[in-house]
């Protein structure tokens, strides 16, 4: 198993050490290829055959997903009909590592003659399918992971980060926002708390309330008499605290309960609770659960107490 571990370990190098490589091999042409899709006034239709294919449904997953109208072409279909996906303002991504590849070979005279665009992504800048591109990232590497340096295996790893390269680049110079992200993604849990305000989820009814200067066994009565796990403590409907159950087991350990007898809620409060408006979404109110490790938020429209919103609640998305 020893030597297992070591073939997992060595792949990992390898595909690592290609990535790596990339930074010393794009140049200029990198930043050309970012400007002329960004440009560009139709779609970047990938294209790729086999290995290399399926790296472009990937690559054009992304970009579509993150600001860069995009689709993948298989280039044999492309012969039977599917070319008429492909209008004149789209700009081509071909994927080929050898650069020699039929089927994208013979489809680059036909997409040229048709007046798009074509860029070529490929480890063999004297390919055939780079010197006839108009734009070619050079995707090269010393060696394959596989031990017969057959199977694709570091060169897919490399073509892969190329691409999100560029999506990333892209995302930037279209300003794109997790806001985006979650209108792409409405059906993920990411773009539902995205896109979820505070409001759709915010308990109102029944909110558990007590005075700063009710007594413990008040506090205790309204508490037990909720569902919440706590009580928000008002003066002249000014939210001044909060109680939760944390908070009345600490007093006990302090006081003892025959101690807190002569307490009053003001004196066991968490002064400046933590608080969000109700605009706010719901991955707004994540963070500041988790970076204040907080179970509980009062939500606020100003100054005024309109509900409270529980850590629990985050399931519900």
């Amino acid at each position: 198993m020893s030597h297992v571990l070591n073939l997992a370990k060595q792949v990992f190098d390898i595909e690592a050490q290609a990535i790596l490589r990339l930074k010393t091999l794009i140049d200029n042409e990198f930043e050309a290829v970012v400007h002329k899709i960004l440009t560009c006034s139709g779609k970047l239709v990938v294209t790729g055959m086999g290995k290399s294919g399926h790296v472009g449904q990937k690559i054009a997953a992304t970009l579509a997903s993150t600001g860069t109208p995009s689709f993948f072409m298989h280039p044999a279909e492309a012969f039977h009909g599917d070319l008429g996906m492909v209008s004149a303002s789209d700009v081509i991504l071909g994927i080929s590592y050898s650069g020699e590849t039929e089927e994208l070979v013979r489809l680059l005279p036909i997409l040229k003659e048709r007046g798009n665009a074509f860029i070529a992504l490929c480890g063999r800048k004297n390919s055939t399918l780079a010197l006839h591109s108009d734009f070619v990232l050079n995707a090269s590497v010393e060696r394959e992971a596989c031990p017969l340096q057959l199977a694709p295996t570091a060169s897919t790893t490399a073509a892969l980060a190329m691409g999100d390269a560029l999506a990333v680049a892209l995302m930037s110079l279209r300003h794109f926002k997790a806001e985006d992200f979650a209108r792409f993604h409405p059906g993920g849990s990411l773009g539902r708390k995205l896109l979820t305000k505070v409001k759709d989820l915010m308990h109102k009814e029944l909110l558990p309330i007590v005075q700063p200067q009710q007594s413990i066994t008040d506090l205790i009565v309204c508490m037990s008499g909720s569902k919440y796990g706590m009580a928000i403590v008002q003066e002249a409907e000014r939210v001044v605290g909060l109680v939760t159950d944390g908070d009345l087991r600490r007093a006990i350990n302090k006081h003892t309960l025959s101690g807190l007898q002569t307490k009053f809620v003001g004196d066991i409060m968490t002064r400046n609770p933590r608080s969000i408006a109700p605009e706010n979404t719901i991955s707004d109110a994540e963070a500041l659960f988790f970076e204040h490790k907080i179970t509980h938020l009062l939500v606020l429209q100003g100054t005024l107490l309109v509900g409270i919103l529980q850590v629990y609640d985050l399931n519900k998305l």
